[in-house]
């Protein structure tokens, strides 16, 4: 068994048992992973701008990733039709805890994206994430209309932006529904 400890100052010490990486206490989570257009010919599309890593590929190291976190469970989904994102979108009320979402090209067109995760933003926090740093890019990249929907937004990592979004993701969540010591 583990321990892991947490200081406040020199005087306040809390400790936490950690047996075969399970955290108890902590409410399993459920995140869904959405991708929009044309990510799924991520690989093979402008390796030099997104890189030579597949959705399939990026979707094995979250996996991986949700494991260690313990207790978080992933569902994928990729679509080029604005659509079917945003219905995916309304449909995650009682059915998932969290969002993390490269909307694509998407990210600087779309209001109905982001009316969508607005909609349900009060219980469903979201994170944006990018493959490619989008201010680094044509001017219109530098701004994002489904930003300002979500919790956070992690970009120019290639896929590792998806790992740094579900860590950030997972400790949003986890702290706001742990119960206080």
């Amino acid at each position: 068994m583990g321990l892991l400890v947490f200081t406040a100052g020199k005087q306040a010490a809390l400790a936490i048992p950690l047996i075969c990486g399970k955290t108890f206490g902590m409410k399993s989570l459920k995140i869904l992973v959405l991708n929009g257009p044309n990510l799924n010919l991520l690989g093979t599309r402008e390796p030099e701008v997104y890189g030579r890593e597949t959705l399939d590929s990026i979707a094995q190291d979250m996996n991986a990733c949700a494991e260690t976190l313990a207790g978080v469970e992933l569902e994928f989904f990729q679509s080029n039709a604005e659509s079917d994102l945003i219905t995916r979108i309304g449909a995650t009320r009682g059915a998932y805890d969290g969002i993390i979402i490269n909307p694509a090209a998407l990210t600087h067109t779309s209001l109905g994206l982001a009316d969508a995760l607005k909609a349900v933003a009060d219980v469903i926090p979201a994170v944006e994430v990018h493959l490619s740093n989008t201010h680094a890019r044509e001017e219109i990249r530098h701004t994002s209309l489904t930003a300002p929907a979500c919790i956070g937004q992690i970009m120019g990592f290639k896929g590792e932006s998806y790992i740094l979004g579900l860590r950030a993701l997972v400790r949003h969540l986890r702290a706001y529904t742990s119960p206080s010591v």
